[in-house]
């Protein structure tokens, strides 16, 4: 350990011996803190998204208790505070909305207060990325603690997944198989603890990218949340952002390219959201790191998906944790040459693959050898062409392979209210072989960039059996969903993306192999037809000021991580001037 005498942050506010000092000393003892909490020991920020309206995260009061446990144990002052919770489960019309704004939250609570380090409390899915886009650009010793999964629902004795079981009982309806009673008999069934989704949505994928990170403890990713191991890892953490606050771990010493590759690698490998491109590309702008989407082909495409778990496989959070969690995935990794970065630093001062050489592994049904994978290929496919010229996105685990090679004719909802009026149009024009094409849902066009890319299939084909079809759109979809699903269509039809030109009955080819994604018309008809697109003239766009004025106005497009493009960078944690 390093000198513990190195000059803290919060010294600037509680060491002095003058006017400032003594207020900034008086008004926290309002509290009861005594006088030795403030003689010069690391003062440890715990930053909380506890929410009733977060459901994942409804928990957190005890995980904060137990961080708070270990920061005094390990001789540092906690301080816990709120930051804004965006929660997926009811805030409208998406969290992704107010990502960027929690991320502002988390870092100007940290530049302006007396805090040397900090413990994230994360869990459901955009908790996750903003506070760590916003630690980032302070650049502070950080160390995450995700709330955990909830346990697997349980239904008509049936283990049932989050999230994916709702569109998938939800297809049944539509398609006759089960009555509306059936699927309302599954909602409580579901959601049996508090925790995050059970399946490799978001919220597990972004926890398992940020223990690959190296930005958590090991088996930070699984355990579940209403499992007692998951308060020990709580208190651990609480003593380790001390000492990593007197070794001067700050967040830039982990969060280092080769810890992005090594993500890149492991959300392939356990078949995660295609939300982590968009997060990912963000944190790593905040720290300073050039993430490309280049890098997701470069990186993750040829890598097996191992871990059958929902929405690609059959598995849930329990399973995983149970089979020997991220580390066990990591040791399999490393054990065939194909973990980037073993070397890369973490947050407990070892490398990845110190921390996972010896990793039991219990379940080869779970967690499967590399021979034996779930999916050959499980990185994310980024494709390119001419409605795609800035990228777009499919995940291959949770595709049919079948369609991931097509060609059809385009049936085009120029919004999700269009597409929703006229889907279930026994007259719409619309066969197995076609491609749904939804636009004006991006950043800018629905703001947010809500989860409505995977867009439920036709009434009508669905009675006939049909269970996938190729669907594209500047949008993003959960990760606890599935099907051959383009998204994140870049730049979006709303800031004059090709998208915006597509006509129905047109012929669009999708290549995955080749990382091909073509609309059939010849260049002087597709210049023709952008004659006639005028970016940011939806009536969605007119805003009445406020905080989603800001957002249209500044947010990037969703290949450089829907990010403000005056947020983008690491502004440090310089102590600001005295407010007195």
């Amino acid at each position: 350990m390093s000198d513990k005498k190195r000059p803290l942050r919060s010294e600037a506010w509680f060491g002095t011996a003058d006017k400032n000092g003594f207020m900034y000393r008086s008004w926290m003892k309002n509290q009861g803190f005594p006088k030795h909490m403030f003689d010069g020991r690391p003062v440890i920020g715990i930053c909380n998204t506890w929410s009733e309206l977060t459901p994942c995260n409804a928990h957190f009061r005890r995980i904060a208790d137990k961080v708070r446990q270990g920061v005094l144990e390990a001789g540092g002052f906690p301080v816990e505070f709120p930051v804004f919770s965006n929660g997926e489960s009811n805030l409208r019309p998406t969290a992704m909305l107010t990502r960027n704004l929690a991320s502002m939250d988390v870092e100007e609570s940290l530049r302006g207060n007396p805090v040397d380090g900090v413990v994230l409390l994360v869990g459901c899915d955009k908790t996750t990325p903003a506070l760590l886009m916003g630690a980032a650009s302070c650049d502070l010793p950080t160390i995450v603690v995700s709330g955990g999964p909830m346990l697997n629902g349980k239904h008509k004795g049936q283990d049932i997944g989050s999230g994916t079981a709702v569109w998938q009982l939800s297809e049944q309806v539509k398609a006759g198989q089960i009555s509306i009673h059936d699927f309302m008999s599954a909602e409580a069934d579901m959601s049996r603890s508090a925790g995050t989704c059970n399946t490799m949505g978001t919220a597990s994928t972004m926890a398992s990218i940020a223990e690959s990170l190296g930005t958590s403890l090991p088996h930070n990713a699984a355990i579940p949340a209403v499992d007692s191991r998951r308060y020990v890892l709580a208190q651990m953490s609480g003593n380790r952002i001390v000492e990593m606050v007197h070794e001067d771990l700050r967040l830039s010493k982990i969060l280092t390219r080769e810890a992005f590759e090594n993500a890149i690698r492991v959300n392939a490998a356990i078949g995660g959201s295609t939300n982590a491109v968009v997060h990912l590309k963000a944190i790593a702008g905040r720290i300073g790191v050039d993430l490309s989407m280049e890098d997701w082909t470069r990186i993750g495409r040829g890598t097996p998906t191992i871990v059958d778990l929902q929405p690609s496989g059959r598995f849930l959070m329990e399973e995983f944790y149970y089979a020997g969690g991220l580390p066990a995935v990591l040791r399999r990794l490393g054990e065939a040459n194909r973990l980037p970065h073993p070397d890369a630093l973490t947050a407990n001062g070892q490398t990845l693959w110190e921390n996972v050489k010896d990793a039991p592994l219990y379940n080869d049904d779970v967690i499967r050898p590399l021979d034996n994978p779930l999916c050959d290929d499980g990185g994310i496919c980024v494709l390119r062409g001419n409605l795609a010229p800035r990228g777009a996105v499919l995940k291959p685990s949770a595709a049919t392979p079948e369609l991931m090679n097509h060609r059809g004719r385009a049936v085009v909802f120029d919004n999700f209210d269009h597409y929703k009026a006229r889907i279930n149009d026994p007259e719409l024009d619309v066969d197995a072989n076609s491609v749904l094409v939804m636009r004006n849902c991006g950043p800018k066009g629905y703001p947010g960039m809500a989860e409505v890319g995977n867009m439920g299939l036709p009434a009508k084909l669905l009675e006939q059996g049909v269970t996938d079809m190729v669907r594209i759109s500047d949008a993003r979809m959960s990760g606890t969903a599935y099907g051959t699903v383009v998204l994140h269509v870049a730049p979006e039809a709303a800031d004059g993306g090709p998208l915006a030109a597509v006509r129905d009955g047109d012929w669009i080819e999708l290549d995955c192999e080749s990382g091909r994604l073509h609309l059939d018309i010849s260049e002087a008809e597709l210049a023709a037809r952008m004659e006639d697109v005028h970016p940011g003239t939806s009536k969605v766009l007119a805003s009445d000021g406020g905080y989603l004025q800001l957002y249209i106005d500044h947010v990037l497009q969703a290949d450089e991580g829907c990010d403000f493009d005056f947020l983008v960078g690491q502004r440090g944690a310089k102590v600001p001037s005295h407010s007195h």
